[in-house]
């Protein structure tokens, strides 16, 4: 019995009770219709076997225990069998958006000092082209390896065949993975997980959502697939961009939902509304999850018809530091429309246990100790932090990130934790439900007091033939001016949205102070779930604009 506290510690497990149960289906080729062809499998047992003998062979070939591992690699079976092989060893993955700007790839793989770097051949060639991880000594490549030297996956796996368990007995608090934020608010950080980071959110999830095995998932943001084989859940990868999930074809992946009867779903805000705005039933969903931004009130409603009715909708919010921190459900989520779209904010619902969540007065400055924070009461806007069993505790070679992120408490026995700023404001209600109520750093100080952009756009965003709006601040701090971008539907027309926002705003004495209103083609978003718009770019823009037309 190995008493690892290790992610992959259940795999082993599952193999001996479920061996012949797929664990993960992939796309593969197309199939004659254009669909596909999903002819590439993993069962527990072969994801177990597989996973134990490249384990053995990169431990072999110097990438053990601690060692920080870029991986860059496809969704497809050998992503998930590296993951797990890495998790086995005690090695340390590191996993950064492959969409990202390249200057920001770069500055992330240089901060995260890897020791290896694992990637397809076009990895491989970028690293040497580009200068990525030059402190990486141990390659492996996957695929066909030209003149970069290393070794490649298939050689590390024929040469640890046969080894057995590789399951280390790595502790709770041995850094089992280094996860990049997706970077939608500056550089992204990378976040340094433990062992009982991973362990608490499998727990936290499966209680949150009663999770049970036996269960088919369509997981359409991959990392998000590595925790089904600890619930017992086979994956379904689907074929689409994991990069570009609001270009993913409906119909790609209603073929994989049909085909194999997918029970659960996984997707961002943008992927939910393809699938929303396409209209066709998801007789087989009982449970949908969508986490990454505000799902739109409508959307929950029209994905809450395609199910069956005794179907969940499930909005979890959090961040990479830190999830799941509070849960919602979509009919609780419609019944608070109305409060949203009168300037509310959205619900993210209750808070799932044991986290726990506390409101504290805004500040952009790090705060060493929970001494010198001050508390709000219930109905008070203010900055969310929690902290729980999935909190971490640090930021990988950006000390100052983790002093702006992370306070310091001292418990009345003496003993410490960790307690994470998310960046986010918002306020408890008197039924004890927390809303959401924007980014902190998106926040618009005008001179008459704070706008808060998750209380402002639900607003407008009623208004007919706009598709979303985003409030960005002009100016100064405490001195700047709101303005109001906006996004058409198509067929609408500004000449007549417009003169609707600015006599919406006139109706509200929190928004009349906005007298500013830009149309914009497509706005920016992040490149991860596609859905947080990227209003610092939008900013910017905006201020030209009123230059201009100064």
């Amino acid at each position: 019995m190995n008493d690892s506290c290790n992610i992959a510690a259940r795999l082993p497990e599952l193999a001996r009770e479920r061996p012949d149960q797929i664990a993960i289906r992939c796309p593969g080729k197309p199939a004659a219709n254009g669909m596909a062809a999903y002819d590439v499998t993993l069962d527990y047992r072969t994801l177990n076997a597989r996973s134990d003998a490249i384990a053995a062979g990169l431990a072999a070939y110097g990438i053990g225990r601690g060692v920080r591992a870029v991986v860059m690699v496809r969704p497809g079976p050998e992503f998930f069998l590296l993951m797990f092989a890495l998790f086995k060893i005690g090695a340390v993955p590191v996993l950064v958006d492959p969409g990202i700007d390249k200057r920001a790839l770069k500055q992330c793989l240089d901060e995260a000092q890897p020791q290896a770097f694992i990637g397809i051949p076009l990895a491989q060639l970028a690293r040497l082209l580009l200068g990525w991880a030059k402190s990486a000594t141990r390659l492996v490549t996957v695929g066909t390896r030209w003149g970069w030297g290393g070794s490649t996956l298939a050689k590390i796996e024929a040469a640890g065949a046969g080894a057995g368990s590789q399951l280390a007995a790595t502790a709770p608090d041995d850094t089992a993975a280094i996860l990049f934020t997706s970077g939608s608010t500056g550089v992204p950080k990378g976040v340094v997980y433990r062992h009982r980071h991973f362990v608490g959110q499998v727990e936290l999830l499966r209680n949150a959502f009663g999770m049970q095995p036996g269960g088919v998932d369509l997981p359409t943001f991959p990392p998000f697939a590595l925790f089904d084989p600890a619930l017992g859940l086979t994956s379904v990868i689907p074929d689409m961009d994991p990069t570009r999930p609001g270009s993913a074809d409906p119909r790609k992946l209603h073929d994989a939902i049909a085909r194999f009867g997918v029970t659960q779903l996984f997707g961002s805000p943008a992927l939910m509304r393809v699938l929303a705005e396409h209209g066709q039933p998801l007789p087989t969903v009982t449970r949908a999850t969508s986490a990454g931004a505000p799902v739109p009130p409508q959307v929950v409603e029209k994905i809450r018809a395609l199910m069956p009715a005794d179907g969940q909708f499930w909005t979890p919010y959090g961040a990479t530091e830190c999830l799941p921190v509070a849960v919602i459900e979509g009919r609780e989520l419609v019944q608070t429309r109305t409060a949203t779209e009168s300037g509310a904010g959205t619900c993210v619902g209750r808070v799932v246990e044991p986290n726990e969540v506390r409101i504290i007065a805004i500040s952009d400055e790090p705060i060493a100790d929970w001494s010198a924070v001050r508390e709000l009461p219930a109905g008070e806007v203010g900055e969310i932090t929690v902290v729980g069993p999935t909190t971490t505790d640090s930021y990988f070679n950006r000390p100052q990130a983790t002093a702006a992120a992370k306070i310091r408490e001292v418990l009345a026995d003496g003993g410490e934790r960790i307690v994470h700023r998310m960046g986010d404001v918002g306020w408890f209600d008197a039924q004890g439900r927390l809303w959401f109520c924007g980014r902190k750093t998106q926040r618009v100080e005008t001179a008459a007091g704070p706008l808060y952009t998750e209380q402002v756009e639900p607003v407008f965003n009623t208004v007919p033939g706009v598709r979303r709006t985003a409030l960005v601040g002009v100016g100064k701090l405490g001195s700047q001016l709101p303005v109001l971008c906006y996004e058409l539907l198509p067929g609408a027309a500004a000449a007549t949205v417009e003169p609707q926002l600015r006599a919406l705003a006139a109706t509200q004495p929190a928004l009349a102070g906005i007298g500013h209103f830009l149309q914009h083609p497509a706005f920016p978003v992040d490149i991860r779930h596609n859905a947080k718009i990227g209003r610092e770019k939008l900013a910017l823009w905006a201020t030209g604009q009123l230059k201009e037309r100064a």
